[in-house]
């Protein structure tokens, strides 16, 4: 509360609300094929084309994969052309292909949807520009709250569950495009009035350069934080992206007698959203609640709790048939971990990267992105090559395992080195 109250007369706070909205929006429309995957499966079926598990797995990657590249290419736009003219830019990208998927409808190609999926990555490639256009206007010391707040775009994703497969159940799955596109529409007019670049004497530029990503690509442990970054957010996002597809082909029956016993809800679709939006939001809400757990215990302490029971549960929901009622708090205990391990990740990169937090946040968040669509498509290559997920859920547990080793190996170094003088828990 203390750090929302210091913000009262500091900065510029038109610009960090436009900050939020432009983010919140732009998270929203980068993962929203994910609830609408089922109804677009089933529209490309009746015009003839059968999509098979893993061109649904591609599908539902394409954003992920290219929202993570497309933040590093706003990052050099923000330093060059300024924050708002990236935005704006990027946000015409957006709109453009979301009213297209909308006027194409029910005649839309699956080559054509590949199109609007990489488009709809210029959305979540927003990270990049609105963090530091929030961020330049506030001093270090509000540093924390003011990304808090500009970055809480997260719950975003969960708008989508909660509303899409309803709409499209009403009006059809266009319509959500509809939606998105008059929303994105609106957010683009309110953030060219709202926001504003920082003047210099507020915010001193320092333009990143090719050189400066290649001398901390150097560093190795830039490497190692992209590896739990690409664990935690990746597999925050991977599972978000996948989350309807999977409850659809593993859960279908259940959530159908749940949503007619208890929702008084029909749709097994819309049915579906609401229990990924459960899940989902347990990792989107509980972000900044590891990163408050990582300033108490440490970061790696806390990594180490948050990955082992990851790796616990991903194993555990692998190898066991679960009851759906079970298999629903596995999944929201898996995001509710990942998405404090995402808290803390980023309690750690601060402390080791603070002259370069701009930079490292654009490469960090790439990995992220890159992890993401690498769960993606390996639960979708589970499923067409076993007919089920158990495999993939082991790799993901393998890979979450890999990083607390990873975790194992550099504690010590850390806590001797930069750790010593780095002003917070390591």
């Amino acid at each position: 509360m203390a750090g929302f109250k210091a913000l009262k007369g500091q900065g510029h706070w038109p610009t960090l609300l436009a900050a939020f909205l432009y983010f919140d929006f732009s998270f929203m429309v980068w993962t929203m094929l994910g609830p609408l995957s089922t109804e677009i499966s089933e529209s490309l079926a009746i015009g003839g084309f059968m999509m098979s598990a893993g061109e649904k797995a591609t599908l539902l990657s394409i954003p992920i994969l290219a929202g993570a590249l497309l933040r590093i290419l706003l990052g050099f736009g923000v330093d060059k052309f300024g924050a708002k003219k990236t935005a704006l830019m990027a946000q015409s990208v957006v709109i453009a292909v979301l009213f297209y998927a909308y006027f194409r409808g029910a005649n839309i190609t699956y080559d054509e949807l590949l199109y609007v999926a990489f488009g709809l990555g210029f959305a979540g490639a927003s990270f990049a520009v609105a963090l530091p256009q929030a961020g330049q206007w506030y001093p270090p010391k509000l540093q924390g709250v003011v990304l808090g707040i500009a970055g809480a775009g997260n719950i975003g994703v969960v708008i989508d569950f909660l509303f899409a497969p309803k709409i499209a159940e009403i009006w059809g799955w266009e319509a959500v495009f509809l939606v998105g596109a008059v929303l994105s529409s609106i957010i683009f007019v309110t953030y060219m009035f709202m926001a504003k670049d920082a003047p210099e004497d507020v915010y001193k530029a320092n333009p990143k350069k090719l050189k400066d990503y290649g001398k901390l690509l150097k560093d190795k442990d830039t490497w190692w934080f992209n590896l739990f970054y690409a664990v935690s957010f990746g597999g925050f996002v991977g599972f978000a992206g996948y989350m309807k597809v999977y409850l659809m082909n593993t859960y279908q029956a259940d959530m159908s007698v749940f949503g007619m016993d208890v929702l008084n809800e029909g749709n097994v679709k819309v049915v579906a959203g609401y229990f990924g939006a459960l899940c989902i939001f347990a990792g989107a809400i509980l972000r900044p609640v590891g990163g408050a757990v990582a300033d108490k215990l440490g970061g790696i302490k806390s990594l180490y709790i948050f990955f082992g029971t990851v790796t616990l549960l991903a194993v555990l929901n692998a190898t066991m048939t679960l009851p759906f009622g079970v298999a629903i708090l596995v999944l929201f205990l898996i995001m509710a971990s990942l998405g404090m391990a995402n808290g803390a990740v980023f309690q750690l990169v601060p402390q080791r990267f603070g002259k370069d937090i701009g930079i490292m946040t654009g490469i960090i968040g790439a990995a992220g992105g890159l992890g993401g669509t690498a769960l993606i498509k390996t639960l979708g290559w589970s499923k067409g090559a076993f007919d089920g997920y158990a495999a993939g859920f082991i790799i993901f547990a393998a890979v979450v395992m890999i990083a607390l080793m990873g975790i194992s190996l550099v504690k010590t170094r850390w806590r001797t080195t930069w750790g010593v003088s780095a002003g917070g828990r390591i």
